[in-house]
């Protein structure tokens, strides 16, 4: 058991956060051993009933023959009778029926206790489901809500570092811009552009974000365990650190015809490197097609400087011809940067320094 320093209350040995405060739990001065689930000689074909498998909504571009060997999830066991249809809200979910005085976690899927206040695998406070209105007497002072209809109700809620509720802004009818000129819980994050993004209605409890040429970017978070594909120049963020993935190619010979010099690059399919300015980066680590893991404590690329980044954060794997990015339930997610992308209800977005729910 492991004592919260904060409460005095006692947590299971793999809680990361306190069940009765939220406050993160000390971990041992040992790190965890590590296994890779990368086999050595590369990432298998997937076969029979995994290729069979419909993927999850979030994970654009799979085509259903993603050769990754994905962790089980734990699933609460479910009635007999068939089980209703999942809401578009709740794809990116694993969506498991808990037992009898569980609650599930709307933001991890972690199964906890009813008597749980915050979620054991991320933090999350319990209770409050994602998108639901808090009661107006803890809205802070800065919570603005524009008078016009939205687009079919759309909102965006900023969310503090703990997972409550800073604010909520509702987009104009038709489509909407939202920048640092934009006022309201925008206008503080000097690291958002004066015209960062822009939102429009798709229909069918679906929406649309553009980035507007925003210096910073937009990312969207990734669903646990949902492998996404990287295209070459793709950037990512996990923590404080942001991630260019680039690939290898062949150096063209010189007007004369003569080929570069260069050390083989055999067994591997490209690198990542940290952006550290703008076109410009910093140390850079090799991706075999074995695959790497990221995390502060376990993997083959560490960040022990980066508080932000979990144990074990995420994976990259090659499935032979396309490189795929894989959350493995981070605290604090994995971001991929988008130039445009659909959105869902409950989905979060990283625009700034600001994470945002979208409600539909």
């Amino acid at each position: 058991m492991i004592t919260c320093p904060k409460c005095s209350k006692d947590n299971q040995d793999h809680y990361k956060f306190c069940l009765g405060c939220g406050a993160e739990l000390p971990r041992g001065a040992a790190p965890k051993p590590f296994s890779p689930q990368t086999p050595p000689h590369g990432m298998r074909a997937a076969t029979g009933a995994a290729a069979a498998a419909p993927a999850p909504v979030a994970a654009a571009g799979l085509g259903g023959t993603v050769a990754i060997a994905q962790q089980p999830v734990k699933r609460a066991p479910s009635a007999p009778a068939p089980a209703p249809a999942v809401s578009a809200a709740a794809a990116s979910v694993v969506a498991a029926a808990p037992a009898a005085g569980s609650v599930v976690c709307p933001q991890c899927g972690h199964v906890n206790a009813a008597s749980n206040l915050f979620c054991g695998s991320c933090g999350f406070r319990l209770g409050v489901a994602p998108g639901a209105a808090r009661p107006a007497a803890s809205a802070p002072p800065s919570v603005i809500v524009a008078p016009e209809p939205g687009v079919a109700g759309m909102t965006l809620t900023a969310l503090r570092a703990d997972g409550t509720e800073a604010g909520t802004y509702q987009l104009p009818s038709g489509s909407g811009v939202i920048g640092r000129e934009s006022g309201g819980i925008f206008a503080g994050d000097s690291y958002l552009s004066p015209r960062h993004a822009s939102f429009r209605a798709m229909g069918a409890g679906r929406a649309g974000v553009k980035d507007e040429g925003s210096l910073n970017g937009v990312y969207k978070r990734l669903a646990r365990d949902v492998p996404t594909e990287v295209r070459p120049n793709d950037v990512f963020r996990i923590g404080q650190e942001i991630i260019k993935f680039e690939p290898l190619a062949a150096q063209a010979p010189g007007a004369d015809g003569v080929e570069r010099l260069g050390a083989p690059s055999k067994g591997y399919v490209g690198r990542i490197a940290l952006v550290i300015g703008r076109e410009e980066t910093g140390n850079a680590f090799p991706i075999p097609e074995s695959g790497v893991h990221l995390g502060r404590e376990r993997g083959d690329v560490l960040f022990p400087e980066d508080g932000y980044v979990s144990g074990l954060h995420c994976r990259l794997t090659w499935d032979g011809r396309k490189l795929f990015l894989t959350d493995l339930g981070s605290s604090n997610g994995t971001f991929l940067r988008v130039g445009e992308a659909e959105l869902r209800s409950g989905d979060v977005l990283l625009m700034g320094q600001q994470l945002f729910r979208v409600g539909l």
